[in-house]
């Protein structure tokens, strides 16, 4: 199967870049391209792509606006940000919007297809560099306004449920968890499968910020 990406950015020569890096993977294709957020949704409606790459700040509609129309209008569409900028208040609002992924555009080559290939298998992913700042806009966000009673979500998760959320939330892969709980791969994918269903959750990404916003898991905890 032929995974199908929108190419959003208001840079031509970016697209470019994206379009012929893309194009030379064999499960890979560029199915449209966008200049403007405005744009992006309407292109998305029409061919209604697997993944969607969206620079973050566009003219028009900005891409964490773009991903909130087109995630609305097509559930199933997964989007990744691609961006230069680090401010935290926008990983928060790329996340609240619904994407599967958040990436600098300086990452490498091989980790932006990877992470399409991820996505559109219905997983998500943080850029190693941002993850430490989302843990902590969120954690601090939540400090501050007092965290959210989430105590009724989490009482629907099986202690294993908690588990598997828990080492999921530190970055372990799912063979990871499975050698750490001395279960198999299939049963850990069974149990995420589980607590993201429970807790309306689209992928492990929007599964690292509800552990943090509830409390579940602190900054500076050690492994469980």
């Amino acid at each position: 199967m032929t995974i199908r990406v929108l190419l959003a950015d208001d840079e031509a020569m970016v697209r470019a870049g994206l379009r012929l890096l893309i194009d030379s993977e064999p499960d890979l294709t560029v199915a449209g391209e966008a200049a403007d957020g405005a744009e992006a949704v309407a292109v998305a409606e029409r061919i209604a792509p697997d993944v969607v790459l969206m620079d973050i700040r566009m003219p028009k509609v900005d891409g964490i606006e773009a991903a909130r129309r087109i995630i609305a209008a097509r559930p199933q569409a997964r989007v990744i940000m691609l961006t230069t900028f680090r401010e935290d208040r926008y990983l928060q609002e790329a996340l609240r919007a619904g994407v599967s992924g958040f990436l600098l555009k300086v990452s490498p080559p091989q980790q932006l297809v990877d992470a399409v290939r991820i996505v559109a298998d219905g997983g998500g992913l943080l850029d190693p560099s941002v993850t430490l700042r989302v843990i902590e806009a969120f954690a601090g966000q939540a400090a501050r306004a007092g965290r959210p009673d989430r105590a009724g979500e989490l009482a629907q998760l099986s202690p294993r449920e908690l588990d598997v959320l828990a080492l999921v939330v530190r970055g372990m892969s799912n063979a990871e968890i499975a050698a750490r709980l001395h279960i198999g791969e299939a049963t850990v994918k069974t149990h995420v499968a589980n607590f993201l269903t429970k807790l309306g959750l689209r992928d492990r990404v929007q599964a690292v910020a509800f552990a943090y916003e509830s409390g579940l898991v602190r900054p500076g905890e050690p492994d469980p």
